[in-house]
């Protein structure tokens, strides 16, 4: 039986794949091999597979990491490598044509650990090779309000059973973070509610902050978007999705 919230969480998040032709295209573009850091359920790096990239993956949540692999026997395994470590701990004798950091999970990390993270990507990176990532937009979710009241935002078959898990979310905005409590309740025959719970936390720095961190680790701001629809980065888009290059050495 696997854990509660892992089967979940990849049963919700399949079903918006809407990042997935953004990632897609990105390696295509850059080549292998690909590297992507807090890899989860393999809602990305199973896609890249699929599309016969070589893929490692990193992901501290060993629950997670069961989710992945019990798919990859259909995305030819010898593709893939998985490693269970701190996202900020890796090193490997591999460089990368494309490291990615999808699924708003860099805004979840403190600067100190963004900050050794993004030296590692630095270090891992093929000359002309790629680091990539995006995070909700935090100019826009300073504009919200301070508080928003749990919501049914969705419904989807439960994984194991087919029975209706109904999902909900609320969140805080403080000065510095932004909190979203995720809540999955399912809904049994008998009237009963199973919930599983999550807690997400975004750091609300600017972009601004990110780009100096970026450079501070030897990276360069080489392209920005709003949307995974490459629209351009505004106050109002959803998301900020970056793509940094390795600094070139002075001549």
């Amino acid at each position: 039986m696997y854990p509660s919230f892992p089967l979940l969480y990849h049963a919700h998040h399949s079903l918006h794949p809407e990042d997935i032709p953004f990632w897609l295209e990105l390696s295509a573009q850059q080549g292998d091999p690909i590297l992507e850091l807090g890899c989860g359920t393999g809602r990305v790096l199973l896609p890249l597979a699929q599309a016969g990239h070589r893929v490692v993956g990193f992901d501290r949540d060993r629950d997670m990491l069961q989710i992945l692999v019990r798919n990859l026997p259909a995305v030819q395994p010898a593709r893939v490598s998985i490693f269970q470590a701190d996202v900020e701990h890796f090193r490997l004798d591999l460089r990368f044509a494309l490291i990615i950091f999808p699924c708003n999970t860099l805004s979840t990390l403190f600067p100190a650990v963004r900050a050794v993270l993004l030296q590692r990507a630095a270090q891992h990176l093929l000359p002309g090779g790629i680091f990539a990532a995006s995070i909700p937009n935090p100019l826009l979710l300073k504009r919200l309000p301070r508080r928003m009241e749990s919501q049914v935002e969705e419904v989807f078959p439960h994984p194991l059973d087919g029975e209706p898990v109904q999902v909900s979310s609320a969140w805080q905005r403080f000065e510095n973070r932004f909190v979203v409590d995720w809540h999955y309740d399912h809904l049994m025959p008998d009237g009963r509610v199973q919930r599983v719970s999550s807690r997400v936390e975004h750091d609300l720095a600017s972009p601004d902050v990110y780009i100096k961190a970026l450079e501070s680790a030897g990276l360069e701001l080489a392209g920005e978007y709003g949307d995974y629809d490459r629209s351009p980065f505004t106050r109002t888009a959803p998301f900020w999705i970056f793509l940094a290059k390795k600094k070139q050495p002075a001549a």
